[in-house]
C-alpha cells in the first residue's frame, strides 16, 4: 500500500517541489496552504501526473483550521506516514523596524504551526508505532544574518523542537528530521530587499525536495536527525 504524506506550505517554493517529488516517489500527498485556489492548483497538477492527492486550505497557525484540515485529508487519503512541516515566512528587517505584528506572524507561521500540525498528526503515528516527521528549518537556525532577528529566532526554535521530539519518539520507530537549507531561490527570498543573492548559484526548491525524499526513504532503522543543505558553488 502506498504511504501517505502531508506537506504544509505546499503551494510554493520548497513545499510545492516537495509535494511533487513525494508524489513521484509513490506517496499519496495531502496538500495544505492558506489559499484554496493555490491548493487546488497543486492537487490538479499532481493528479494530472497520475499521483493520488487531496488538498485543504488552512492557516496552520490556527488550531481549529489545522484540526479541520487534518481530519479532511485523513478521511481522503488515510492516516499519515510522513509529515513535512514546511510552512514558513521570512520578514527581514532591521530590528527597530520590526513590528510586533511582524514578530507574531513569524512565530505563528514558523513555530506555532509546527506544534499544532505535529500535535494533530503524531498520535496516529504513535498508535501505529511508525512514521517520519520532517521539519524544514534553515542554516539560519545555526547562525544569524542581518535583518534576521525574528526569522533566526524562529528557526533556532525549530531545531530545538526537532532535537527534543526526536529523542522522545525514536523508541516508537518515529523519526524526526530537521532539514536546514541555505539560501533557496524562492519568492520568499526574492522579496527581501535586505538579502542579496544570485538565484542561479544558490539552491533551487527541487534540490531541497529531492534531499527530503532521499532522507525519508532511508532504511527505517536509519535516522539522519539533522541535515544541512548548501549550494555546492555559491
Amino acid at each position: 500500500m502506498p504511504q501517505t504524506a502531508l506537506v504544509t506550505g505546499a503551494t510554493e517554493g520548497i513545499g510545492r517541489a516537495t509535494a511533487i517529488a513525494l508524489g513521484r516517489a509513490g506517496y499519496r500527498v495531502g496538500v495544505v496552504a492558506r489559499t484554496e485556489s493555490k491548493v487546488q492548483d497543486v492537487v490538479t497538477h499532481l493528479k494530472e501526473g497520475g499521483m493520488e492527492a487531496a488538498g485543504a486550505a488552512a492557516d496552520v497557525g490556527e488550531q481549529d483550521q489545522v484540526s479541520r484540515a487534518v481530519e479532511r485529508l485523513t478521511g481522503a487519503l488515510g492516516e499519515f506516514d510522513l509529515l513535512v512541516n514546511n510552512a514558513g515566512v521570512l520578514i527581514a528587517k532591521p530590528f527597530e523596524e520590526l513590528t510586533l505584528d511582524d514578530w507574531d506572524t513569524t512565530m505563528a507561521t514558523n513555530v506555532r504551526s509546527l506544534y499544532l500540525v505535529t500535535r494533530a498528526v503524531l498520535p496516529g503515528m504513535r498508535r501505529r508505532q511508525q512514521g517520519t516527521i520532517v521539519n524544514v528549518a534553515s542554516l539560519a537556525g545555526r547562525s544569524g544574518f542581518l535583518g534576521g532577528t525574528a526569522y533566526t529566532a524562529s528557526k533556532h526554535a525549530v531545531l530545538g523542537f526537532s532535537r527534543s521530539l526526536m529523542l522522545e519518539t525514536r523508541k516508537e520507530n518515529i523519526r524526526v528530521i530537521a532539514i536546514c537549507p541555505g539560501s533557496v531561490a524562492t519568492a520568499m527570498l526574492q522579496d527581501q530587499p535586505m538579502l542579496k543573492s544570485n538565484p542561479e548559484r544558490i539552491l533551487q526548491p527541487e534540490d531541497v525536495a529531492d534531499t527530503i525524499v532521499q532522507a525519508v526513504t532511508l532504511p527505517g532503522r536509519a535516522l539522519v536527525s539533522e541535515l544541512d543543505i548548501r549550494p555546492t558553488n555559491p
